[in-house]
């Protein structure tokens, strides 16, 4: 009775579905492709294939970079299997199609609807499904499960805060928790919470972001850029709406402060206390280049900001030029990189392309951890530790909890209150070269001794397809 009403709620707001993605799709294309495939209607045929359907789901960007490690893991062990690979967003789908081969399959997420995911689960018949980190939907799950198809969910995460919205649709949640085949966990904390909501967690086996390396000639040609520049660069990276503002109107303060002299006011006395707030936390050979950043201004440092969402590239070179910056995209430098300035006017590089994380850490020399200076859980930081990125992150990290404790633990990364304390603490990484160098032989430690959980989910998968003694395996 709980779910009919549950699918009676999705059935009436597929017309809302419907205009969001019209929304979408003036700035991000790609939402405005394929729309009746999110309601279980498809052109695409389904040709018959000698070895088993392996159906992953990867709602979006960070989701489909994980499953790139666990699908090239899985085609070693499954020569003859063939990929269906579904999505919510139109950055996971973009970055899906690197993943595809001949006779593999791409579509949308079936809306959860009884009618959407029937369709879906008829027309391209998986044999096993993989549903990566977060993505539990009552329909599609209890449908898996009636239909015969095990759907396992791993590299599972669930926080705190998630934990206690999903307990107030427990008498919805806790169902579809329970008819998962199978989850598979990255931390015990994860763990203990999944099964709460009764999941059958079969064990714990690490994150599958510590296997993913990074793009080594985007890195390479990062860090060949960096070679070239005076000065350290600080980068805003995956940053959210709102956290660009503030970090805007701190820098141009500083630099109106740094043209008028060091007058005393509440803004400088306020930068003060947080840089000796900092002070406490950071190794002694910074010290002074803390404070001395902290009544200086900006002039010490490149800024580099890259948003989280690509939607909001020209909304935030705006807001640069807005607060008094020339504003340098990356869509412009080509391949020769960031250009000299020719204005005596402060310039904020915006990095307004996709799929560029590695080349962008490779050129930073520390990075301020978007999503973690607003209430919205932080963004994953494994990736600034595989490129060597020293990494700020403020108090707002429940997305990811695990991670973030194991880089503060390792010394990749520091933790701080506010903005304020973000932009002193990084711009002192990168300006000490020795703190620089230690953070980075931490990052490095923390990415190699993470590793191999690709290995183990991929046994995992294998175990489950033997028990339904899937032809082709």
């Amino acid at each position: 009775m709980t779910r009919w009403f549950y699918s009676w709620f999705m059935w009436l707001a597929q017309p809302l579905l419907r205009r969001k993605l019209a929304r979408r799709s003036v700035q991000e294309p790609g939402y405005g492709q394929f729309v009746e495939e999110r309601f279980g209607r498809y052109k695409q045929l389904v040709p018959v294939h000698n070895g088993p359907t392996l159906w992953i789901h990867a709602v979006s960007l960070g989701e489909t970079r994980a499953a790139a490690v666990l699908v090239t893991a899985l085609r070693q062990q499954l020569p003859k299997m063939r990929l269906l690979l579904t999505h919510g967003t139109a950055t996971g789908r973009a970055e899906g199609l690197k993943l595809l081969k001949d006779g593999d399959l791409q579509t949308w997420q079936p809306w959860d609807t009884p009618a959407a995911v029937r369709r879906f689960l008829s027309h391209f018949k998986p044999d096993l499904g993989i549903l990566m980190e977060t993505e539990v939907w009552p329909n599609l799950v209890t449908d898996c499960d009636y239909l015969g198809v095990p759907l396992m969910l791993v590299n599972a995460r669930l926080s705190d805060k998630s934990l206690r919205k999903t307990q107030r649709l427990a008498w919805l949640a806790r169902p579809a928790y329970a008819a998962l085949a199978a989850v598979w966990a990255q931390t015990p904390q994860d763990a203990q919470r999944l099964q709460f909501l009764g999941a059958r967690v079969q064990g714990v086996l690490g994150n599958l972001k510590f296997d993913a390396a990074p793009n080594a000639d985007q890195l390479s040609h990062g860090r060949s850029w960096r070679a070239q520049l005076a000065r350290p660069v600080v980068m805003f990276a995956s940053s959210r709406e709102g956290e660009e503002l503030a970090l805007l109107e701190l820098l141009s303060r500083r630099c109106e402060r740094a043209e008028s002299g060091p007058v005393q006011h509440a803004d400088h006395d306020h930068d003060l206390v947080a840089a000796r707030e900092v002070r406490q936390s950071m190794h002694s050979e910074v010290m002074d280049c803390v404070t001395s950043f902290a009544m200086t201004g900006v002039e010490n440092v490149q800024w580099l900001i890259v948003p989280r969402h690509p939607q909001r590239f020209d909304a935030v070179a705006a807001l640069i030029e807005s607060h008094g910056f020339v504003v340098q995209r990356r869509s412009r430098w080509g391949q020769g990189g960031p250009v000299a300035p020719d204005t005596a006017t402060p310039t904020i590089w915006l990095g307004d392309s996709l799929g560029e994380m590695a080349l962008y850490y490779g050129l930073a020399d520390a990075a301020l951890l978007g999503g973690s200076f607003e209430p919205l859980g932080g963004q994953n930081l494994i990736e600034a530790a595989a490129c060597g990125c020293p990494v700020v992150m403020g108090p707002h990290t429940f997305n990811f909890a695990a991670a973030a404790e194991q880089a503060l633990a390792a010394g990749a990364a520091q933790r701080v209150q506010d903005l304020t304390q973000g932009v002193v603490a990084a711009s002192g990484i990168a300006l000490n070269p020795a703190l620089h160098r230690t953070m980075v032989q931490a990052s490095a430690d923390l990415f190699g001794q993470n590793r191999g959980a690709v290995e183990r989910t991929v046994r995992a998968v294998r175990q489950l397809l033997d028990q339904q003694d899937v032809d082709g395996v």
